[in-house]
């Protein structure tokens, strides 16, 4: 069991599609960034005016390097963007911007799913750190029980912290894309390829939870396993 179980089947085909998920965001995004956007904004611009219009004039837009290392730092309270999204005038450079700067308004507005996050976030960090090794002793110390029980209890608070994660990324997009209508950044007729580059973000979350998910549920049968055996 420490080497194979059934359900490594499920992890195997969703391991595949966070591969998959991963080359598509990046297919993706290469592809829309080579159309410009009607409005001529670049990222940068986007994410300015966007902050600006939702009273955020205090958080800064800076770039940072790399590719697709986007994100919103709630504790310094700044968005920070690649060098493609920062500089270029893309539908992919505009969507993502706008993304993170969803992150910001939920941050203004105490969304309810990123404050959970917030406060998780401490300990699951120390979980995510302590539940492997949980495991791996509970595997080979088959005598002592509980501490496979332990593991799992940690490895489902990070498991937790990934699903709240998901409707942060799927309320953040939506945001997002409500707001470059209004605003004027997009055409309605490149809404689609906004939301081709947002969903394909998202689906890496959505791979990424789901290989949690059956990992966890891996760990829970084996260790009902054993005590149904005992």
């Amino acid at each position: 069991m420490l080497f194979f179980h059934p359900m490594d089947f499920l992890i195997i085909i969703a391991f595949a599609l966070s591969l998959w998920a991963s080359f598509r965001v990046r297919g993706t995004f290469n592809k829309w960034s080579s159309v410009p956007v009607y409005s001529g904004m670049t990222g940068a611009q986007a994410a300015r005016r966007m902050l600006d219009a939702n009273g955020l004039y205090d958080v800064p837009v800076e770039a940072v390097r790399g590719t697709l290392t986007d994100h919103y730092d709630p504790t310094a309270r700044v968005v920070r963007l690649s060098e493609p999204v920062y500089y270029e005038s893309s539908i992919s450079a505009v969507s993502v911007a706008c993304h993170e700067v969803g992150h910001a308004i939920q941050h203004k507005v105490h969304y309810p799913m990123l404050v959970a996050r917030h406060y998780m976030f401490p300990v699951v960090n120390f979980a995510s750190g302590v539940a492997p090794l949980l495991i791996l002793a509970g595997f080979l110390f088959q005598q002592i029980p509980w501490l496979l029980g332990l593991g799992i209890i940690f490895f489902a608070a990070a498991v937790a912290f990934q699903l709240v994660t998901l409707p942060v990324e799927f309320n953040a997009s939506s945001r997002a894309r409500d707001l470059m209508v209004s605003e004027g950044f997009i055409s309605n007729q490149e809404e689609r390829g906004v939301a081709k580059v947002l969903n394909a973000a998202a689906l890496t979350y959505v791979a990424a939870a789901l290989i949690s998910v059956l990992e966890l549920l891996k760990y829970i049968m084996i260790f009902t396993g054993r005590n149904n055996d005992d």
